[in-house]
């Protein structure tokens, strides 16, 4: 089968497209016909094996697996003897904590895949670009942020791949919704659900005092404190960023009491959080946004764009 392969970490030049094996089932996997993946952020630090924390799972001094790629959607087309939850022919999407999307085929342990049957009404490829982005901004929303109807939340990136998840997930909970982008994606904002935008080079939103019940920083460009006036006084500031000393910095102002730190914690998703973003997709709640397609074998230029940091909605892979 063809695949986008690497053996040490590096700049979206170690990789290449090569012919290799295709996989055999064990009494435990799933093998998939993978119909699209998509790329994102976790893929960019499996690839360059940064921040150094991301070699506790890829590797420490290369890569365990040379194929990466986490999000995906296809159809099953074998089983093991152990696995019953899904058949050959069930059209699924899903993440891949083994890596390895970016192939024709994707095999991997069921313990190692949270995996749904995909809503018959959506694309492989608004499917392959959910998993990942559409996780993250429900877990910053709705369990770290606490979101309830009738509140008011910032979103500080709402133009890119987890933002504009995350714009219509806090529509669909019955928020005020404020994006926060570029002047060239003002529109694009809107149209998906934002209340209100704010064009981050005209307008600083951190001074807009006691505005806001949360906060999601997706793009990590500003810090709790510089953020803190523009919350209310029991208010939450969530951040996709990870640091130890971030976390004791939550603590502290945990202990303060009233405003909240919350940084993005190392969770794995539950089936049920699958089954709540699949959910999503069938009512049309939310509606991924697609920036741009690329062919398997140009993956490397599909990493080279998201490592710039302006892409516009999710980049798919079609296989």
């Amino acid at each position: 089968m063809k695949a986008i392969v690497y053996e040490k970490y590096g700049p979206p030049e170690v990789l290449y497209f090569d012919e290799i094996a295709k996989p055999i089932v064990k009494d435990d996997e799933i093998l998939i016909k993978v119909h699209a993946a998509s790329v994102t952020p976790l893929d960019w630090h499996m690839l360059t094996g940064t921040p150094y924390i991301a070699r506790l799972m890829a590797g420490l001094i290369k890569p365990k697996r040379k194929v990466l790629g986490t999000d995906v959607a296809g159809v099953v087309e074998s089983v093991g003897v152990n696995v019953k939850q899904f058949q050959p022919g069930d059209e699924v999407f899903g993440l891949s904590f083994y890596n390895g999307a970016f192939a024709e085929y994707l095999c991997v342990p069921e313990s190692q895949l949270q995996l749904v049957h995909k809503p018959s009404n959506i694309s492989f490829e608004a499917a392959a670009v959910t998993p990942y982005a559409g996780y993250t901004a429900l877990l910053c929303l709705r369990d770290l942020g606490c979101l309830q109807s009738g509140q008011k939340v910032l979103i500080n990136g709402a133009s890119g791949g987890t933002g504009t998840f995350a714009v219509q997930i806090a529509k669909s909970f019955g928020a005020e919704v404020t994006g926060v982008c570029s002047t060239r994606n003002l529109e694009r904002v809107r149209s998906i659900g934002a209340d209100h935008v704010i064009d981050y080079t005209k307008e600083d939103f951190s001074q807009n005092t006691g505005a806001y019940d949360l906060i999601f920083d997706v793009v990590r460009k500003r810090t709790f404190s510089e953020c803190k006036d523009a919350l209310k006084p029991q208010g939450i500031y969530v951040t996709t960023e990870f640091s130890p000393a971030l976390m004791i910095q939550s603590q502290w102002a945990s202990i303060a009491g009233g405003k909240k730190l919350i940084p993005l914690p190392m969770k794995r998703p539950s089936q049920q959080d699958f089954l709540d973003l699949k959910e999503l997709l069938e009512t049309g709640k939310i509606t991924p946004v697609i920036d741009r397609r690329y062919p398997l074998n140009e993956v490397p230029d599909a990493l080279r764009y998201i490592g710039k940091g302006h892409a516009r909605g999710k980049l798919v892979i079609t296989i």
